[in-house]
């Protein structure tokens, strides 16, 4: 039988928001990990860049700017990186695999980009390598994944994984502000960056998605397999719009799997107020994910901060210091067994939402129908709801429609000369 470790050390890579989370986990709950390992888990070094600058938690002599008092420390079983960034962290997970040692990440920067390098080190060095704070902050998603629905053919997953737009769409809708003010705000609540762009543009999103796609349909998805769309273009007309015709707007990550391929995408979508997801308000989260064994089942929780993301982080290094007691390592890494096949946006579906300006005029509504139905663009409805500058405004939705089609048709309302203004295209989530 394997000798049980008198303490399993941990190195932290990072001392600011989330490390400083895990800190104080480690702390208050030191007894009951313990218990719960078979052995105390300590923070035995903490790299940071600045030693002097006052900080939450007091770590006395744990604290170093030498990278190598934890690479190089035979003693320090888990390395912990929660610095953030592609580099350096990336290569110094790198190195913290080489050297043999256990490696839990929150980095969905790196993983979403670089998750092949680091799961060949880690299979390499038949080390653990765990990321459940990558996506969904503390919700568990990652592991459910890869473990409690092993047994299932992943047909689609679906969520809100981005807090800051989740906020914003939710302030637009409930009290009608514009896109500009919502924004200023998230900036000062401290929600939304002085760069917002990574949360608006879709791109934090688009990170992680790539993560959930890998793992779901067991093939490789990097950041640039992933069609991206931000918030940037949605206004409250459209949000009102949605809202009488029976949606919300959300910022949503989709991946699915069909006979065109992995499909993987991040865009504001309609969706129906009786989604699941419709619900999710504020800087929630939400996962929403459909097997073919256990049907449909969503996670739910704080997506970001502190304490929810130092939770999944925690998690994750008791895993690993189980694995240590007994010996055993790499059980469950890169799941990404196939080369499949990515379904290119032109060969993506979906109904559609169009907002036109148009001149006000007979034979208008004639002329746009038969732009569409040229592209093989059915409507599923068309409605007329008021004058802009003596221009009228068209809502329309379709039908399911590819998108090289809706393209097409798009390019052919944009020559006509009574189409003063294509305002708006958004795609629609089919009701079930």
């Amino acid at each position: 039988m394997n000798q049980l470790k008198k303490t399993i050390n941990v190195g932290m890579l990072g001392l600011g928001t989330v490390g400083t989370g895990v800190a104080k986990v480690l702390t208050a709950n030191a007894h009951s990990i313990a218990q719960k390992v078979g052995a105390p888990v300590i923070l035995k070094k903490v790299l940071v860049r600045n030693p002097d600058k006052p900080r939450q938690v007091d770590l006395g002599d744990a604290v170093t700017t030498d990278l190598e008092a934890i690479l190089g420390d035979p003693d320090i079983d888990i390395v912990v990186e929660v610095m953030g960034g592609e580099q350096p962290a990336k290569d110094y997970v790198i190195r913290a695999l080489t050297a043999g040692k256990h490696v839990v990440t929150a980095n969905k920067d790196v993983l979403a980009k670089y998750g092949r390098d680091l799961f060949s080190a880690a299979a390499e060095k038949s080390v653990d390598l765990l990321f459940e704070a990558s996506v969904g902050g503390g919700i568990p998603i990652i592991r459910p994944l890869k473990q409690c629905l092993a047994g299932n053919k992943i047909r689609e997953v679906m969520g809100i994984v981005n807090g800051t737009t989740n906020y914003m769409l939710t302030r637009m809708t409930n009290d009608k502000m514009d896109y500009a003010a919502v924004l200023a705000e998230a900036q000062q609540k401290g929600y939304a960056e002085a760069d917002p762009t990574a949360d608006v543009g879709g791109f934090d999103a688009a990170r992680k998605i790539a993560i959930l796609a890998s793992i779901a349909f067991g093939t490789r998805v990097t950041l640039d397999d992933v069609s991206v769309e931000g918030i940037t273009g949605i206004t409250t007309q459209d949000i009102e719009y949605a809202g009488e015709l029976g949606y919300v707007i959300k910022l949503l990550a989709i991946a699915s799997e069909s006979d065109r391929g992995v499909d993987v995408r991040v865009h504001p979508a309609f969706i129906p107020k009786s989604h699941p997801l419709a619900a999710v308000q504020d800087v929630f989260n939400a996962i929403f994910v459909k097997g073919d064994a256990v049907g449909e089942t969503m996670f739910y929780g704080r997506g970001a901060g502190e304490m929810p993301t130092a939770s999944a982080v925690v998690a994750d290094i008791i895993d690993v210091a189980r694995d240590i007691q007994h010996g055993v390592a790499s059980r469950i890494l890169c799941t990404c067994f196939d080369n499949k096949p990515l379904c290119p946006i032109d060969k993506t579906e979906s109904p559609y939402y169009i907002r036109l300006l148009v001149e006000d005029k007979p034979g208008v509504l004639a002329a746009i129908a038969g732009a569409f139905g040229a592209q093989q663009v059915s409507l599923n409805s068309v409605i007329q709801k008021r004058k802009v500058d003596n221009l009228a405004e068209i809502v329309l939705i379709t039908y399911r429609v590819s998108g090289a089609n809706m393209r097409l048709a798009l390019g052919t309302l944009g020559g006509m000369p009574t189409v003063n203004k294509i305002s708006s295209v958004i795609r629609v989530v089919a009701a079930e």
